[in-house]
């Protein structure tokens, strides 16, 4: 099977498509749970299947540090590694070689850093980052690029996102086609409109099955992520699947679906479940929240996971306050259903034509808030 995508609907600048992979069918718009390091924490892989997630995320820099890329490979891949026969999309480690890594030396070649675990001195390369990427046989392939550090001058973007659109050339010739099996560009730039569409013409110009863009959602503001996504939609292919890297709440999705996204993915459900916080269709709640003792009804009854039909509210608080794992088990579980359901509606919505009625019923129902 050849990799593709087709648009299906649209209502506005907003997409409903499919994209066909070697590991499975994706409908689009599309929230990709994070298994960063082959493991949606604290789930299992049958637990992230029965949220409707069809797709996730792995991590380079992760495996490649542990267990390591040639034992993944030895073992079968990533896909059987981690019980996952669907579609893999593989960040490419240059965010985490920025933000997590230390004594980090870049230069034109790649970038030598040491290992947030033990120490130890690695490189990685756009070649090297394809190559292990292959190595995981990840379905969907991410160029290496830098990670443009927020706040910037304009002239340290400019130099960062042409380093790493001459990364991106690299990263494609590393890369070695197979049937159903895709690289993405990523377009960095900034805030800058004018640097954004340099970047996505270059990244045209070298050729990938599809686009993401990178670079937001570090500090830049809300308003400022939309204005820089309406920026860069216009400059990429409208038959090719578009990807924004690292958002994020509900109301991001919401507003980046509407710019014309396709594909997000973001730890957030995930970590906000490990930390007491649920997404629900009346807004965030804190379970640890003195309110939710004596609650005596579902965290969320409009859903269908295990801790909104099998428990109430009181023993989700009573979980948390008593340091039990169960807790951020099923929280987590909880949240990812949330997102899967509101990128389903948001498809729905799409198909229909409504998709400003239906993200305004969204919003208003987060801004009533929890009924006491």
């Amino acid at each position: 099977m050849s990799f593709g995508f087709a648009v299906q609907a649209t209502d506005g600048a907003a997409r409903a498509g499919r994209l066909q992979t070697a590991h499975g069918t994706v409908e689009t718009p599309v929230f990709m749970p994070v298994g960063t390091a082959g493991t949606v924490k604290a789930m299992t892989a049958d637990q992230v299947r029965a949220t409707g997630a069809t797709i996730v995320l792995a991590n380079t820099y992760h495996l490649m540090l542990r267990p390591g890329a040639d034992r993944i490979a030895q073992l079968g891949g990533l896909h059987r590694f981690m019980d996952w026969p669907g579609p893999i999309l593989t960040d490419s480690g240059g965010f985490q070689v920025m933000s997590l890594a230390s004594l980090r030396k870049m230069d034109e070649g790649g970038v030598t850093f040491r290992s947030h675990l033990d120490g130890a001195a690695h490189r990685l390369t756009p070649e090297s980052s394809t190559e292990i990427q292959r190595l995981l046989d990840a379905t969907i392939t991410m160029a290496f690029d830098e990670c443009t550090p927020f706040p910037a001058t304009e002239q340290q973007v400019q130099d960062s996102m042409e380093l790493s659109m001459r990364w991106a050339a690299r990263s494609r010739a590393a890369w070695a086609p197979r049937p159903g099996y895709a690289q993405f560009g990523i377009v960095q730039g900034g805030v800058h409109a004018e640097l954004r569409a340099r970047s996505a013409d270059a990244l045209l110009a070298i050729g990938f099955e599809g686009y993401a863009i990178g670079g937001l959602a570090v500090g830049e503001g809300q308003a400022a992520m939309f204005a820089t996504i309406e920026a860069t939609v216009p400059h990429l292919r409208p038959d090719q699947p578009r990807y924004l890297m690292g958002v994020g709440t509900p109301d991001d999705i919401l507003g980046a679906v509407a710019r014309g996204l396709d594909m997000l993915d973001c730890v957030m459900p995930t970590r906000a479940g490990r930390t007491a916080r649920a997404y629900t269709s009346r807004g965030v709640l804190n379970l640890r929240n003195a309110r939710h003792r004596d609650a005596d009804r579902p965290l969320d009854p409009a859903c269908p996971c295990v801790a909104c039909t099998r428990h109430a509210r009181a023993y989700l608080h009573h979980l948390f306050n008593a340091g039990e794992m169960l807790g951020p088990m099923l929280l987590t579980g909880h949240n990812v259903t949330y997102y899967q359901s509101l990128m389903r509606g948001l498809r729905q919505a799409i198909t229909r034509g409504g998709l400003t009625e239906h993200a305004a019923a969204l919003r208003a129902a987060w801004a009533a808030g929890d009924p006491p």
